[in-house]
């Protein structure tokens, strides 16, 4: 297996030099500096593998996978090139990229005598040929392997991301779902789970099929007007009674009666009072939900004791930050656009908050009013993961990038 098919040999001086983008490729150049081959598949098999394709056709028929060889002199042979999350090139509107997996190609019977190339023209390229009794192999490394959906865990680029400044903010503003996701937190060239699957994702979960959708959504989480508008009117009352309290904690029978008077004094004024008994009974449930979230985030070290939620706009914020780059693994926008969303995000975050920890009490809390239903399940539990290893973790942006 690996470079005695027919790979070429290293360039010495290059792969001294070279420093791998993420653990996944250099698990793969330490077990091909020694021969170690079965290792070099069991990385394969755990990890997420792209191959180019062209956009027309991608976008013509997303169930129609076309897979373009070229001929490499070194084996003389035609190979089919993948690459792993880390050597992915920035996203460009054409080609795009589709994700794979090593089980899939062992599954696929296309390579008609040619071999798989994997990262070529790195120093952990390796060439494999695909013959029935290689892809035999294949399949029981991917039987061996936890699967490509990698854990709750901090991950980054250590080459082609950027770990300061303020695109660094804004990425890291999206950090509690790409740590709970298993993602790169700094990967501004966002390919993600590939084209149609980021297409498919902004469908599903957001009803976003063009460029036009895209931008509205985005545009409405830069503004902090994608979340229920209730929850920002009853905390911002909170907010002013804990400044005429210098900052102490507000309690929740006084939350409850002054958010009340504020309610009916406006419909006195405005003279519309339809619905209002409603949303009255709407705030003051709010109030109930939002204090028994508080009481658990202090509980388990999420919310600091005597602290208070100051907004749940963080929730339209951090997910600003990653639709953008949903945007630009789906080709609905260019990497200057995303970028320039990105650093927004992190603009009105540090507006709105004093510190990483605030954002995240806000961005979980907004989280878990709009899924989690006070089961403190999934939904709850991946944040409170996600935020831990943030706050805690020697290599999390939030320890090493300044808030403000």
């Amino acid at each position: 297996m690996g470079m005695r098919d027919g790979g070429r040999p290293d360039d010495t001086a290059y792969a001294q030099a070279w420093r791998a983008p993420t653990d996944v490729e250099q698990r793969l150049y330490d077990a091909k500096l020694h021969g170690e081959w079965g290792t070099y598949f069991d990385v394969l098999a755990g990890a997420r593998l792209f191959h180019a394709m062209s956009r027309a056709k991608a976008e013509a028929d997303p169930d129609i996978l076309t897979w373009t060889p070229y001929w490499n002199p070194a084996n003389r042979s035609y190979c089919f090139a993948f690459l792993t999350e880390g050597l992915l090139p920035a996203p460009m509107p054409d080609p795009v990229f589709l994700r794979t997996s090593l089980g899939d190609l062992a599954r696929r019977a296309f390579w008609d005598g040619a071999w798989m190339a994997i990262n070529p023209g790195t120093p952990c390229e390796a060439y494999f040929p695909a013959t029935p009794a290689h892809r035999a192999e294949w399949k029981q490394h991917d039987l061996r392997a936890p699967g490509t959906r990698q854990p709750t865990t901090l991950r980054a680029l250590r080459v082609g991301g950027p770990l300061h400044g303020p695109v660094a903010h804004g990425l890291a503003c999206g950090a509690l779902l790409c740590v709970s996701n298993g993602s790169l937190w700094n990967a501004m060239g966002w390919h993600g789970t590939g084209f149609h699957s980021e297409r498919e994702r902004l469908l599903e979960w957001w009803g976003i099929a063009s460029r036009v959708q895209w931008q509205a959504y985005e545009e409405q989480l830069l503004n902090g007007r994608m979340s229920d508008p209730m929850w920002e009117f009853a905390l911002k009352i909170r907010r002013a009674l804990a400044d005429e309290l210098g900052g102490a904690a507000v309690e929740a029978g006084l939350w409850r009666h002054v958010s009340e008077s504020s309610m009916r004094g406006r419909a006195q004024e405005t003279g519309d009072a339809d619905g209002l008994e409603e949303a009255i009974d709407a705030v003051q449930q709010f109030i109930g939900r939002v204090t028994r979230y508080e009481a658990r985030f202090r509980a388990d070290g999420l919310l600091a004791e005597n602290r208070q939620v100051r907004s749940v706009l963080a929730w339209d914020y951090g997910r600003a930050s990653k639709m953008a780059r949903w945007g630009l693994g789906a080709r609905f926008c260019e990497l200057p656009e995303a970028e320039a969303a990105v650093v927004r995000a992190g603009e009105v975050s540090k507006a709105s908050y004093d510190s990483w920890e605030d954002f995240s009490a806000g961005y979980v809390l907004g989280r878990c009013l709009h899924f989690d239903g006070e089961e403190f399940g999934t939904w709850y539990g991946n944040m409170l993961d996600a935020h831990r290893i943030l706050t805690t973790d020697p290599g999390s942006p939030w320890l090493n990038i300044p808030w403000k």
